[in-house]
């Protein structure tokens, strides 16, 4: 089974290096790291040129924002599954990716993801929040739940057909797919309860209370523009949700690390 990976990036010399590795040293193959650079100006591309080995497609040029960007790399891509890891992520360890094949493979569906921790900016050991995905219920997706996006791994022939994320939202648009996936096309999904992935605080939604309040009021238009009946509390209810992240810890057994 070819996985393909697909990390969007800019500006990202300062982490990058980390996440190419934690990519590059996953046991599962075949695999296929795609790399959709928008432009970098700070030495980003010298990084990726050093490790240009493990990258089987390049592509650095202006983009119009983050999921304009995952678009091309799901254009590009060549797996029967693929996924993101961006520049700020990593994969806790080198098993990952197998750990995804196996899922899919075992249980014959369509999709597949796991847990991951928040971690500092400068200290990828230093988690701070735990993001619990665990499995798929009906009700889940209109109460604002959604798998932790950087574990997930889905076919690549439905990201296809669906057109890939809808750009015309600047913060949600990986929530407004869960809600086409697994409330429209009726995705079969398996839960594997590890931490897959450290991801580092401050990314592009969590990055200011206001960042954090028009994504959720995306949310609730990605739920009406899709025709999905959800309370009249939702925003409220997706931001209650968030709440067990910041007192949960992950459970004995599922927080074996090796990252780079």
């Amino acid at each position: 089974m070819l996985l393909s990976v697909i990390t969007v990036c800019r500006n990202a010399r300062r982490t990058i290096a980390q996440a190419l590795s934690s990519i590059h040293r996953q046991s599962h193959r075949p695999l296929e790291h795609i790399v959709v650079d928008g432009a970098s100006t700070d030495g980003t591309l010298d990084v990726l040129q050093e490790r240009r080995a493990g990258i089987a497609q390049l592509v650095s040029e202006p983009d119009e924002g983050l999921y304009h960007a995952m678009n091309k790399g799901i254009a590009l891509a060549t797996g029967d599954y693929l996924g993101f890891l961006n520049a700020d992520d990593i994969y806790a360890n080198a098993e990952v990716l197998e750990r995804i094949a196996q899922a899919v493979q075992a249980e014959g569906v369509d999709a597949a993801y796991g847990d991951l921790v928040y971690v500092r900016q400068d200290d990828p050991n230093a988690v701070v929040r735990y993001w619990r995905s665990g499995p798929y219920a009906a009700g889940r997706i209109e109460r604002g739940w959604m798998p932790a996006h950087p574990t997930f791994f889905v076919r690549t022939e439905l990201l296809r057909r669906l057109r890939g994320f809808d750009t015309r939202y600047r913060f949600q648009a990986d929530y407004e797919m869960m809600v086409r996936l697994f409330l429209k096309e009726r995705i079969t999904s398996a839960y594997i309860p590890q931490v897959l992935v450290r991801m580092r605080v401050g990314g592009h939604t969590n990055r200011s209370l206001r960042n954090i309040y028009l994504g959720n009021v995306e949310a609730y238009r990605a739920c009406r523009t899709n025709r999905v009946e959800v309370s009249p509390f939702f925003i409220l209810q997706k931001l209650l949700s968030r709440l067990p992240q910041f007192i949960g810890r992950a459970p004995r057994g599922t927080m074996a690390a090796d990252w780079p």
